[in-house]
């Protein structure tokens, strides 16, 4: 009499690959509803969608890392995510909330905006570091796609929070999505934070940091990503000089090193 099998979708060894990519497919799924919900009017559930979104997309990369669980798999299903929910959706967002009233204009920007994000990702994928250049694993070329589909929303962003300044966002809103466009293929540095070393006598303060922006998304959720798209574009030039330092002084080591060789 033969034993009975334990029926099992993949083998007990491949479990670890499952919880990244469903991560990663729960954020193409709130990409593409993020859209439906821009559709409907709904602008508030969209860019909450698009957050939520973006928020998976940094978890899985570092659960697949934590539990070894990354594959090549993994990696192209996080690009084709990447493309779904931060360069497209947002930029569909942002049409059928403003950009349609630019006719051919608003249409051929939305194009550029993900034309530029797909060409971000592609280069992302193919950019590879040297054993002596480990430190450039902390900057990104460019703003990576998750936070350029946040940055884009930013008019829409300051519009849902109701603040009173007097200001046609709107107005504005066709040449900052060219801008950002343009920063997600350009090759300025941005801070990646991958492999940044943190000190245990200040892991409190920053857990203590991390829980009170959740609880300021909470309750002042559209003020909260303004304050932090603000700060983020805000880091980019303090980017660039960290990265400008670095390089300096990597150039300043190699050339002591080759000057020790040749004595």
């Amino acid at each position: 009499m033969e034993e009975n099998k334990k029926f099992k979708i993949v083998s007990s060894k491949k479990t670890r690959y499952l919880l990244p990519n469903i991560l990663t497919l729960g954020g193409v799924c709130l990409g593409i509803s993020s859209i439906k919900f821009s559709i409907d009017n709904n602008f508030s559930l969209a860019v909450i969608f698009i957050l939520l979104a973006a928020i998976l997309d940094a978890l899985d990369g570092r659960v697949a890392r934590l539990i070894k669980g990354t594959s090549e798999f993994g990696k192209e299903l996080d690009s084709l995510t990447d493309f779904v929910s931060f360069g497209i959706a947002p930029v569909l967002i942002l049409y059928f909330w403003e950009l349609n009233n630019y006719g051919k204009i608003g249409w051929a920007i939305t194009l550029i905006y993900s034309v530029c994000c797909v060409l971000r990702l592609a280069r992302f994928n193919l950019t590879k570091f040297e054993k002596n250049q480990s430190w450039k694993i902390n900057f990104f070329e460019g703003i990576p796609a998750p936070a350029g589909g946040i940055l884009i929303l930013t008019p829409l962003i300051f519009e849902l929070s109701n603040l009173n300044l007097n200001f046609s966002i709107k107005s504005i809103t066709p040449f900052f999505t060219i801008l950002i466009a343009v920063l997600l293929v350009s090759k300025i540095p941005t801070l990646s934070l991958k492999k940044i070393s943190i000190s245990p006598k200040t892991t409190g303060f920053i857990l203590l940091g991390i829980g009170i922006v959740f609880i300021s998304l909470m309750f002042f959720t559209f003020e909260t990503l303004l304050i932090m798209s603000f700060v983020y574009l805000i880091s980019i030039p303090l980017s660039f000089m960290m990265y400008s330092n670095q390089s300096k002084k990597e150039n300043l080591e190699t050339s002591e090193d080759e000057h020790e060789d040749v004595l």
